[in-house]
Order: structure tokens, then C-alpha cells, then sequence
């Protein structure tokens, strides 16, 4: 990558073979403009989901359902529904609704077993700063561009 003199340290100018393999890079990944927001999204549902999967166990474990496989299918449906959530991240903003409706299942599960919600206000700060701090990544490298 070059550097011009009158630039700041952050402005890095790419060489023509360098653009290329970035725009090449970019189509291969579905997109042509990345979006931080959608990206720390997809990384904190991805963390979420291992969450959630053994909160299903742990449903199932402690039999707070009758019958206990209950809780499997739960922490099963809302596996899915996180899958489905990062799958559609690069479609509009559905991947974000369904990333919102995920949290809020948190606080029903809450409902059912207390724990649950010291597990949804942890993830759901999470979430919350992704949101907030994406979108402002994303505003400033559109101001930038």
C-alpha cells in the first residue's frame, strides 16, 4: 500500500492491484459494502448460540418442562432461529429483527428459569453496544467516503 505525505496515518491509498483483489475479496464474500454493524452482530449471535444451546440442556436437565425433552426442542427452535439469524445478516435488516427477537426470548425464558435472565441482560448489553457502536462506525466511514 502507498502513503501520501500529506495524509493522515489512517488514509492509505490503494495501488490498482491492490483495489482489485479488495473488490474481488468483497464479491467473494456476497457484498460489495460491509457493514461493522452487521458484522458485530454476526459475531455476538455467534457466540449466542452456544449460549443457547446449552441453556436447552439445561432446561432438559433440570426437567423445568413436562415432559423434560421439552426444553430440548426449545433450546433447539431458538438454535435455529439464531442460524437463520446469521444466514439472512447480509439480506436487508432481517437478520437484525431476528437478532432483537432473540433477546426478547430471553427475557421470557426468564420466566421459566431465573437464570436465564442474568444470561439475557449480559448478552443483550452486548447486542446493544454492537448496535450502537456499529452504526456509528458505519455513519462515520460513510461521512469518510
Amino acid at each position: 500500500m502507498t502513503h501520501n505525505a500529506g495524509q493522515d496515518a489512517d488514509d492509505l491509498v490503494l495501488s490498482p492491484s491492490e483495489q482489485r483483489a479488495h473488490n474481488l475479496a468483497l464479491r467473494a464474500s456476497g457484498t460489495k459494502k460491509t457493514s461493522t454493524q452487521k458484522s458485530l452482530a454476526s459475531i455476538a449471535l455467534g457466540f449466542e448460540l452456544f449460549v443457547v444451546f446449552l441453556i436447552g440442556l439445561t432446561l432438559f436437565g433440570l426437567g423445568v418442562f413436562d415432559p423434560a425433552w421439552v426444553g430440548l426442542v426449545i433450546g433447539g427452535v431458538a438454535c435455529l432461529l439464531i442460524i437463520v439469524a446469521l444466514g439472512l445478516m447480509r439480506m436487508g435488516n432481517v437478520g437484525i429483527i431476528l437478532g432483537w427477537v432473540v433477546h426478547g426470548l430471553y427475557f421470557v425464558g426468564a420466566f421459566f428459569l431465573v437464570p436465564i435472565l442474568f444470561v439475557g441482560l449480559i448478552f443483550t448489553g452486548l447486542w446493544l453496544y454492537c448496535m450502537w457502536k456499529g452504526a456509528q462506525i458505519d455513519r462515520m466511514r460513510e461521512a469518510r467516503l
